[in-house]
């Protein structure tokens, strides 16, 4: 089976779900913040949360017919994972597990599902906070496989607009594991979407990820290692992607370089839409153990740099107020003190077989926990209409 990857989640103004909070059997009143750090205006917004899990919906004989289960979350501020919030959205619970009879893979977490037709089609039903009576459903045209190139393994799907169902200029974005870059507008003005497919050149982008730069108003690719980024303006058609050469500042005179050396290094990029930062993650993981042939990894060194306009990355190990979140989906900041109970300066984790979080003041995990995770996707503050 396909793993699950990630896509861009719904940012628009919601009316929030019903929900109920649960510690052990206990129910307390779920509260909603006001945050006037991570939006330019003050609104109540949801914490920044992960994906727990779907309850099979009740009773059995519904579930059996329907799929559906009610949406777990935990809310990311709140550091006792038994404390969980239990939605009334109903979803479906293939898309939280994945499908077992590999039908329909998760792509992210607002999220695409690929079915094994290659039809590709866009959802938001893990969305805690999209519609529950009426999710969204944008379903995209067949997927192009270009030659020497394949498209059933897909690295993520990014978006450069929160309503791709009715912004024409909205542009979807799909990596695929190797050459092939697409991309889609499935509300443009053309009565059928097409795919635009590029063939990148450079290997070391092969299995990078792709994300959209709002600051840049340009997909953005990290080249493995770092040393290159790759760039492509909507509004400059091209075929290639547009390189800048990466240096690296201000790096510590002491790093743990043989644990470097033994490691396995990803790299994201991630924009603060607080601060109107771009940074670059260096994330060091190897083998904690290997469970029914497949190994499990863990982080055992993070660094982050401070990036430019000109390539120059600045090693940094204070973000001052900001939080970073990591996982399957889209990487983001917001600021600590908005949402009570997050801390400060310290980078939390998310993936299939791993939750941590790392300070920057020396890099190293503080919390690092080893387990299968179904559907790892930190979702970002959404405001809420009343």
């Amino acid at each position: 089976m396909l793993s699950s990857f990630l896509l861009n989640k719904i940012h628009g103004s919601l009316s929030p779900p019903p929900c109920e909070t649960c510690v052990g059997e206990k129910i307390i009143s779920v509260s909603l913040l006001i945050s006037n750090g991570f939006s330019t205006t003050s609104l109540r917004q949801t914490p920044p949360c992960s994906i727990i899990g779907a309850k099979p919906c009740l009773p059995l004989e519904f579930f059996y017919r329907s799929g559906l289960g009610t949406l777990i979350i935990a809310n990311a501020n709140v550091a006792d994972m038994s404390c969980l919030v239990r939605l009334k959205k109903k979803v479906p619970v293939d898309l939280v597990h994945n499908d077992p009879d590999d039908t329909m893979v998760t792509i992210g977490a607002s999220h695409a599902s690929l079915k094994e037709d290659g039809t590709l089609c866009l959802q938001d039903d893990l969305n805690p906070y999209a519609s529950y009576t009426d999710p969204k459903r944008i379903p995209l045209p067949p997927l192009v496989t270009l030659p020497h190139c394949q498209t059933k393994i897909i690295t993520n799907v990014s978006m450069s607009s929160s309503s791709p169902d009715d912004d024409e200029d909205c542009v979807v974005a799909v990596k695929f594991l190797g050459p092939q870059l697409s991309f889609c507008k499935p509300a443009g003005k053309s009565s059928k979407p097409e795919w635009t497919n590029i063939k990148i050149e450079n290997p070391c982008f092969y299995s990078s990820r792709v994300m959209f730069s709002k600051k840049d108003n340009m997909f953005r690719i990290p080249g493995s290692g770092g040393h290159l980024i790759g760039s492509l303006d909507l509004f400059e058609p091209n075929d290639k992607l547009k390189l800048q050469c990466v240096g690296f500042e201000n790096l510590p005179p002491k790093l743990p370089t043989p644990l470097m050396d033994s490691c396995c290094m990803s790299q994201h990029l991630v924009e603060s839409t607080p601060t109107g930062e771009t940074f670059l993650v260096k994330q060091y993981r190897k083998t904690a153990k290997i469970v029914e042939g497949v190994a499990q990894m863990k982080t055992q060194f993070l660094m982050v740099f401070k990036l430019d306009d000109e390539g120059n990355a600045v090693y940094t190990q204070d973000m001052g107020d900001l939080t970073m979140f990591l996982s399957m989906s889209e990487p983001f900041c917001v600021p600590s003190t908005s949402f009570p109970g997050l801390l400060p300066n310290y980078v939390y984790i998310l993936d299939f077989d791993e939750t941590a979080m790392v300070s920057l003041v020396d890099g190293f995990p503080l919390v690092a926990t080893n387990g299968k995770t179904d559907a790892p996707y930190y979702i970002p503050p959404q405001n809420i209409l009343d």
